[in-house]
């Protein structure tokens, strides 16, 4: 703390604006928190931990965060303010002493086909303006070499409106760097027109096989049916040349349907606009199934995937062009930056330079700036976000953070928590909600939230610094120290999946056997190329149906909840339906039995323009989303409305026996209940879940599918240390039941408890991509000959 400096022998007298140097939180109860008080000292690293679900994001990011966001958004004028997201006042009594927030959260970048690791973080901006000014050819402006900018050609007459009016001819000219054939997506579709429709039927036959195109109402279907074009009762594969070619390739025209004006246009272009023009990873799961049989993508052959145009490609700074540029991975595109000697453009180098010097720092160097932005993890993403902090000169800001370690090898962690450290030590307030050991230990400050998640959480259960936390008497300080133990035995392969030659991404022809019937971790640093090797190789190869369970979010409105994202609600339904002698849709709240004053939702928004909208109950419902009527139905002595207020483990034990007795349900909620899910209501908004409670409820889900291998991609994330022991549980109870489970993985308790481990590396990018080792956990710590062998064996204590 500085103070304001006196002559003499005087004591130095504080000066007062010193004085604010603590986050003060009275009252807070958002989500599940219960009147939550506490002081977090500024310029300190103070991290919050606590079981998954225990309150840690409801009081970091949606408390403090967010209240900090919202005091900012209502310093700019009302009409700024309309373009802003709107934020409400997080439930809390008194917030003092914030400073600006700056989140650096999991969430993954967006996932359009032409966001890239370039045009995301702003290098490619950078790019495009050097290569402008230094390229030969000179092809003209940064937007030539953008290809995200279609070159565009006009001319005509245009009346200037100055004195006496006259019309002027003009010529308008714009050169875009796109490439015409792929759009600037860097690759085209092949669409096999025998997953569209079954061409031995006609359309009134319902020869359509799209998902969501029926025959008799459906408004996309009566545009070719009506349309004039082609004949609705005549099997597709009896059309003349002429009508097919409209069919499938027709130009947009307007048609009349039933007496509204359409839009009719060939069945090819319809589809592309309608399915491919989105991310396939953004697409709900039969319509990605869908697409994936209907289209096979290949790289332009135009512009041989670079997604610019040729005149963008011919331009060059001494043999490199933006393209080539693009392609590197970002550690040697750094050093051909800080080769350059171009006096002309030196402030544009500079930036350059720090911007792709950070990658490297940050652990990304092996990254290419043509990268698709949705293919990153959640860990790389939150690292390419970091990107633009790091050489900020802002100090005196609080910077929050959700699991910065999530996809770091051991290895890489020391390396993020220097990061951390250093925006602390420029004076900066650093939050950190997290679970790893090793960043716990760096942290100034700590705040335990617990005890337990859910309901039986969201209180403070221990404040101060990392030692007082060990010896404490809290979840976290018991298994702080945890450490698994290498299994005196492992079990046998049943079989292997061979994988051959494999050369996705930066694979270099990798040969593996994979052992069925065991628990197989695949390890190394970041960026070796474990996902390029499983998700790329594993499922198209393997004899057995796949169940893959990847990082991706789960999609859902506040209208979704674990009974409706499981399927659990089916059973339920037809249970309350069979019991009372009414239809199921009844006792759903999106269909017939919803209230019809709130529609189902429990509560009525009010929108206030550029102010946070109004969410307050029902009053018809009292927020049981259901009507009066439904609610008369009971069975087993409840209604619906009570039913789904129940936690996971309250149902278990109602659906398991009794009068309730439902085994449809009952082994739905087994699955939530092995997952560690047990506290969770039925009926509890999908959009209030925690990362890790996401993760497992997707575990849940595919825990019930027929699949024989199960591939795992780190589900460690978001568990707290005393969850990953029932997780390793959890792993067992699969491959005793006769399951093969692969697993994706960096934390070293499931390292050690697995019986084979195959290792990537030796580093990543170009410099992984190869099989380091292959062998027990045991043989891995004896042999010490990798990076991963090293922390494991320091783990384990060996």
């Amino acid at each position: 703390m500085s103070s304001a400096k006196r002559t003499g022998s005087q004591a130095p007298v504080p000066h007062v604006a010193d004085s604010h140097d603590l986050i003060r939180v009275h009252g807070a109860r958002e989500n599940n928190l219960k009147d939550v008080s506490i002081e977090i000292p500024k310029r300190r690293l103070t991290v919050f931990t606590g079981v998954s679900g225990s309150g840690k994001s409801s009081l970091v990011f949606n408390t403090i965060a967010a209240e900090s966001q919202r005091l900012i958004n209502e310093t700019y004028s009302a009409f700024v303010q309309g373009f802003m997201p709107t934020l409400a006042r997080p439930e809390v009594d008194i917030l003092e002493g914030l400073t600006t927030a700056i989140i650096v959260d999991q969430q993954r970048m967006g996932a359009d086909p032409r966001s890239t690791v370039g045009t995301a973080t702003d290098v490619n901006a950078m790019l495009r303006i050097l290569f402008s000014r230094l390229g030969e050819p000179h092809i003209g402006p940064p937007s030539a070499y953008s290809f995200n900018t279609a070159s565009v050609r006009a001319s005509g007459a245009i009346t200037v409106e100055r004195g006496n009016k006259k019309a002027v001819k003009a010529t308008y000219e714009r050169t875009g760097g796109m490439c015409n054939r792929c759009e600037g997506r860097g690759s085209v579709s092949d669409i096999d027109l025998t997953q569209l429709y079954d061409d031995s039927k006609s359309l009134a036959e319902g020869a359509f096989t799209i998902p969501g195109w029926k025959s008799d109402s459906q408004w996309t279907v009566q545009v070719y049916a009506q349309s004039g074009f082609v004949d609705p009762d005549k099997p597709i594969r009896e059309y003349t040349e002429k009508q097919l070619r409209d069919f499938l390739y027709g130009e947009p025209v307007k048609v009349k349907v039933n007496g509204v004006n359409l839009t009719y246009e060939g069945l090819i272009p319809k589809i592309q606009k309608s399915f491919l023009s989105k991310d396939k990873e953004a697409m709900q799961p039969h319509i990605r199934a869908f697409v994936e049989r209907a289209v096979t993508f290949t790289v332009c052959p135009e512009c041989d995937g670079t997604r610019l145009s040729e005149g963008a490609r011919s331009s060059k700074i001494g043999k490199i062009s933006i393209a080539d540029a693009c392609a590197m991975e970002i550690r040697d595109l750094a050093e051909w930056v800080r080769d350059l000697d171009e006096p002309s453009v030196a402030p544009l180098l500079g930036a350059l330079r720090d911007a792709l010097d950070s990658f490297v720092e940050i652990g990304l160097g092996y990254l290419s700036l043509d990268r698709p932005a949705g293919t990153l993890s959640g860990g790389e993403a939150q690292r390419v976000k970091m990107i633009r902090h790091l050489g900020s000169s802002l100090t005196d800001t609080t910077y929050v953070f959700d699991e910065p370690t999530i996809g770091l090898h051991p290895h890489d962690i020391q390396r993020m928590n220097d990061l951390l450290l250093r925006l602390r030590d420029k004076g900066n307030t650093v939050l950190v909600v997290e679970h790893k050991p090793e960043a716990i230990a760096i942290a100034d400050h700590v705040v335990d939230l617990g005890p337990g998640a859910g309901t039986a959480g969201g209180t403070v259960c221990f404040e101060g610094t990392v030692e007082e936390l060990r010896a404490g008497d809290t979840v976290t300080g018991r298994h702080l120290d945890d450490r698994a133990v290498l299994k005196d035995t492992v079990r046998e392969p049943t079989g292997a999946l061979e994988i051959r030659d494999a050369t996705t991404h930066n694979l270099q022809g990798v040969d593996v056997d994979v052992p069925l019937g065991v628990l197989c971790v695949v390890t190394g640093v970041a960026g070796s190329g474990k996902s390029s090797l499983i998700h790329g190789s594993v499922p198209p190869g393997a004899g057995a149906d796949v169940v893959s369970v990847d990082q991706s979010p789960i999609k859902g409105s506040r209208r979704s909840n674990p009974a409706t994202y499981t399927g659990l609600l089916e059973p339920i339904r037809k249970a309350f339906a069979k019991a009372n002698g009414v239809k199921p849709a009844l006792f759903s709240a999106n269909s017939e039995g919803a209230c019809p004053t709130c529609n189902g939702a429990g509560v009525i928004y009010t929108d206030l323009a550029m102010m946070a909208g109004v969410a307050t109950p029902c009053e018809d419902c009292e927020g049981k989303r259901f009507q009066p009527a439904v609610l008369e139905y009971r069975f087993g002595g409840r209604d619906i409305s009570e039913v789904l207020a129940m936690s996971v483990a309250q149902a278990e034990e109602f659906f398991g026996s009794g009068e309730a007795r439902t085994p449809a349900a009952h082994k739905i909620l087994d699955r939530l209940a092995d997952v560690g899910l047990g506290y969770l209501t039925l009926g509890q908004p999908l959009t209030t879940l925690s990362g890790g409670e996401r993760q497992r409820l997707k575990l849940a889900t595919h825990m019930g599918d027929k699949g024989g291998v199960y591939v795992l991609d780190e589900p460690t994330t978001g568990l707290h240390l005393a969850d990953v022991e029932q997780l390793l549980g959890l792993l067992d109870r699969l491959v005793d039941a006769g399951k093969s489970v692969i697993v994706i993985e960096h934390h070293q308790a499931v390292m050690a408890h697995a019986d084979w481990i195959i290792d990537l590396g030796p580093g990543a990018g170009h410099d992984g991509g190869r099989i380091v080792f292959e062998g027990t956990p045991a043989d891995l710590v004896a042999d010490r000959s990798t990076l991963t062998g090293e922390h494991l064996a320091a783990y384990v204590g060996a």
